[in-house]
Order: C-alpha cells, then structure tokens, then sequence
C-alpha cells in the first residue's frame, strides 16, 4: 500500500500554516501536541452551524428538526439553565434514550460551560443513584423509563431539578415544553478549554463507575483528529494513483445513522460532533434493528453508519439487504471493539460505494486514538491504523520504560485528546495518568509503518459489543450472594458481540442456587449487558496458581459454551 505517499501527506497537512498545524504546548503541567487552528472551546463548534438554518439536522421516527429549530431550542435551554441559577463548571445530568433532545440539551450545556453528564440508560437504581450522587448535577433530564428508576427511590433527586422529557412530568418535576416555551437568547459567556465539557462514566474495576472529565479542549481535537484522518487517507490515495482531488467538488454533506448510545464517545464524540460540525443529518434509531437500519438508509440516503462490529456484521448479512438501496452509504465500520478482519474484507465487497473504516480509543481520550479507512484498512486489517497527530504514542513495558519498534508492550498515549482525569477519584487518576500519560490498559505493538496493532488487553475486562464490563465488578456482585464461596469472571469469544459475560461459581457446601436465582440476584445490582450469559457452577475449588490467584486463562481455555447453564 502507499504509506510513503501517506507520511508525504501527513507531513504536508501537520506543517506550519497547513490546516492541521501541531505545535506543543503546556496544557495541565504536561508538554502536548495540539492543532493550532483548534477552536478553543465546544460552544464556538455549535455556534458556527447557525448558517445550516434551513438543513435537515436531527431525524427520530416522524420527527424532524432543522438546524434553525435546534438553534432555538438550544438557546431555550441555555437561557433556562442560567435563569435557573446553573452557572458555567456546574453539571447538568441528561438520562434517556437517544431522543433529540439528547442532543440539543447536550449543546446547550457546553456551550455556556456547564458540564453534561451522560447517564447510562442501561443503569439500574443503585448505579444511575451513585452517579447521581458522585456528579452532583443541578438539574436531570430524564424520560419515562428513567424517571420510573427515580421513582423507585425518590431520594437520588434530592436537592435536583427534575425535566421529564416526551413524558408527563410527576411530583416536583417540569415538562421539557416548560423549558423551552419562553425562548431566549444564547448567554454570552466565555469557555476554558480546560474546563470540563461533559462526563462520561467508564465501568469501573472495584464496584461503580468513573466520571471520566472529557474537556473541550479535548473534544475539539477529537473531531479535528477525525477530520485529519480523512483528508490524509484521501491525498495520499490521491497522490499514489495519479487522481487528484478536484477543489471544485465539494464533498457530499454526511447523512449519519446513529446506532450506539449517545452517552458514549462512539455515538456522540465521534458520530454527533463530525456530521454537526458539517452541516449533516443525523439520523437517530429507538432501539439497533438491523432491518429498521437498512429502511432508514435507503430512506434518509444516509452515508455513513457506524456502531460495534456487530451491527456492521447483521446489517450486511440481513435477508433484505440485497434488495435495500445502500448506494448512499460512502462508509461502513465500526468503533467500540476492534473490527474483525474477515468482516473488513466482507464490508469491501458487499457495499460497492462504501469503505470499511474503524478507530480505537476510548472514553479517555474524548474519542479515537487511531483510525484507518478504505485501502489501507483492507491492506492491513488486523490493525487499527496510526496515531492521529494530536498524540504521541509508545508501547511500555510492566515498568513504563519504552520497548522496541515492534515489540509489545501496554500501550501510552499522550495529548490534547487525553482526559483531565475521574471526578472524586485523585487515586484513579494517578493510577491512569503518568506525566500526561494516559496507560490505556491495551498491550499492542507498533509497525514501522507506524500502524498500531491491538493483541491483547491488560486490564481485567470484557468487552461485550462495545460496552466495557470489569470482571471485579461482576465477580463483587456475584459475592455478595450468600451461597457463592468462590467467583470468577471473564470473557467468552462470541461472533455477534465480540465477548459475552462468564463466569464459573463454586458455592458453599450445602446451599443450592439456580442460573435463574443468582442472575435475579445481579439483576438488582447491575445493568443487563454485566449479568453472564454463561454460568458454570464447578464441583470443586477454583484453580489458583501459586500466588493464590484464580487461573482465568486456564478456565477460559477449558469451560465450553455448551456446557454452561
């Protein structure tokens, strides 16, 4: 492939005074790479699409908002937030599916310096209670099914402002339509870069979740660095085949089917922020079908879809897909989990106007880290592209020192992109972070071409089609059922989702517990996606090595699917 032509071009873009300019600079007590056109903040980003008034932005079933409706609901909210007495570093919690107003609540947060707070909407009571407690937000906006979690334990909302959202408001709450019936105008404030843009919630590995502080500064790098991947990728492969990119064409105006939760830095850093900064259409689903999925692109001419591997994997592979019009689709992949390599060869030939196209990263790093598309995808797809150029990147090994080109090691990365840190957690903070460091918990190694290349993970985790879900946390769940002596959690290969949930059980002599009982029994602590798939209830002590711990790869490599209850 032409990777000489593309570290031409890499070159050329990132030089001073090109588009995507790196210079270094001090960013919280670290030296980092940053793009120095960069916008300072997220509010210039969504001011600066109020020239697409009459475009189409967010479609949901039969609703419709133009980018002009937006702006003014956006400035409604903003308008209400500071009447309401919620000032910029203040936090606003958003729980709901991916309706609309996710979306326009979302802007009109960042854009006077309140920071949102992405709920879970898979949480169950005593997870959406402690996130509540931990952001500490002045206000909730939730919908129906959210709002029935509160209702089970109406002391989460103590001291809260409550919005219900497409639903009537109960005790105590307002209805969305209250907040936005008086208009307004957007409030003139000025936004830190550093200042928290939004927190994301990352499974955590000893019990709740972490508030992860996305900044500005960090997102704003995150949609340049995704802008930069595709104008290299395209003058490389322009410059290697002798077509040159015509200035006169301009590039189509995306249409993007959202298919993951918007409360990820999938869907919302990566999906909402591309397509809005452009001026496109973002389509929203209630829940993923992949049926539903192909109507919708042959109905909105979507471009681009992009969610775990898997929806990649069900949409091609749909009874209605040769018959659905898919020739609006320019590119099709996946974040979230790595894309299998049989599937990049599959989406390369099953859609004749679409490339495969996939990033790693993670809520750390406000979105993507690498990112690779089209030929160089097919060429080595086993890889999950080069750092983009806000980051320094390196392979360590168990004492942080540099490894050789090639070698493996725990992957670090370094920049703009990387978070603050966890919200109430200094410890975790410096556990992840070293210097400006961020330890991604990911053991790769790096090619010469400077491709990356993900083999294996660190950390103790499952990754089950795109959600992280920590053993410790399921295997704490587990204990604390009063028949369970001995637990242990880990990741069962699964073609559809990547990993399902195991875990082998050993109980106290004499008690006896059904899949049913102990899965009910989880079903109160954690959300669906954590509760195991496979249980295996083992006759006999776990097996440990000589430091007493359970050996997990041994049981991985034993315990059959068929043979789980």
């Amino acid at each position: 492939m032409h990777y000489r032509e593309l570290k031409q071009a890499w070159a050329e873009l990132t030089a001073p005074g090109a588009p995507f300019e790196v210079v270094e600079i001090p960013v919280r007590g670290a030296t980092m790479r940053t793009f120095k056109a960069a916008p300072p903040s997220v509010r210039e980003l969504w001011l600066s699409t109020a020239p697409y008034a009459e475009r189409d932005y967010l479609v949901y079933q039969d609703d419709r908002l133009t980018y002009g409706q937006a702006h003014a609901q956006v400035n409604a909210i903003a308008a209400w937030l500071f009447a309401q007495g919620v000032a910029p570093g203040d936090r606003v919690a958003i729980a709901m599916r991916n309706y609309p107003e996710w979306m326009l609540i979302y802007w009109a947060c960042l854009s006077v310096g309140v920071a949102a707070v992405g709920m879970n909407a898979w949480w169950v009571v005593d997870e959406m209670e402690y996130a509540l407690k931990d952001s500490a937000p002045k206000v909730l906006f939730a919908d129906a099914e959210r709002l029935a979690r509160v209702k089970e334990r109406p002391s989460m909302v103590d001291g809260i402002q409550v919005v219900a959202v497409r639903t009537d408001p109960p005790a105590g709450a307002i209805a969305y339509a209250e907040v936005i019936a008086g208009g307004g105008e957007m409030p003139q404030v000025s936004v830190d870069p550093d200042a928290d843009a939004c927190i994301f919630y990352t499974s955590g590995t000893t019990g709740f979740p972490k508030g992860a502080q996305l900044t500005h500064r960090g997102c704003i790098h995150n949609l340049m660095n995704m802008g930069f991947s595709g104008q290299v990728q395209a003058l490389a492969t322009a410059r290697a085949t002798g077509v040159p990119i015509d200035p006169n064409v301009a590039p189509p105006v995306p249409v993007a089917l959202i298919t993951t939760p918007l409360f990820h830095v999938t869907a919302n850093n990566c999906g909402a922020y591309a397509v809005t900064a452009a001026g496109g259409k973002m389509v929203l689903m209630y829940r993923w079908d992949a049926g539903e999925a192909l109507r919708l692109i042959e109905a909105e001419k979507v471009t681009a879809m992009s969610g775990v591997p898997t929806m990649a994997r069900e949409l091609i592979s749909h009874p209605d897909f040769a018959a659905a019009d898919t020739s609006s689709l320019l590119t099709l992949g996946g974040g979230g989990a790595q894309l299998p390599p049989d599937l990049v060869g599959k989406i390369d030939g099953a859609v004749k106007t679409a490339r495969p196209n996939t990033g790693y990263g993670m809520t750390e790093t406000c979105g993507i880290i690498t990112a690779i598309s089209a030929d160089f995808f097919v060429d080595k797809p086993d890889s999950c592209g080069p750092a983009m150029p806000s980051f320094e990147a390196k392979c360590v090994d168990d004492d942080g020192n540099a490894v050789e080109a090639g070698q493996l090691g725990e992957l670090w990365v370094k920049g703009a992109p990387v978070i603050k840190g966890y919200i109430n957690r200094p410890e975790a903070t410096a556990e992840a972070i070293t210097d400006g460091w961020l330890h991604t918990g990911d053991v790769a190694r790096i090619d010469e071409d400077g491709f990356i290349f993900i083999v294996d993970r660190k950390k103790d985790m499952v990754l089950r089609g795109g959600e992280n879900v920590y053993c410790a946390e399921v295997e704490a769940g587990i204990f604390r059922h009063p028949a369970v002596a001995e637990v242990t959690v880990f990741g069962v290969p699964d073609e559809r989702l990547g990993e399902e949930v195991g875990a082998a059980v050993v109980l106290r002599p004499g008690e006896i517990v059904t899949p049913g009982d102990l899965r009910s029994h989880l079903g109160e602590l954690m959300a669906k996606h954590k509760i195991p798939r496979y249980l295996w209830f083992m006759p006999d002590p776990l097996p440990r090595n000589a430091s007493g711990k359970f050996l997990k790869r041994e049981l991985r490599q034993t315990l059959k699917p068929e043979d789980a209850a």
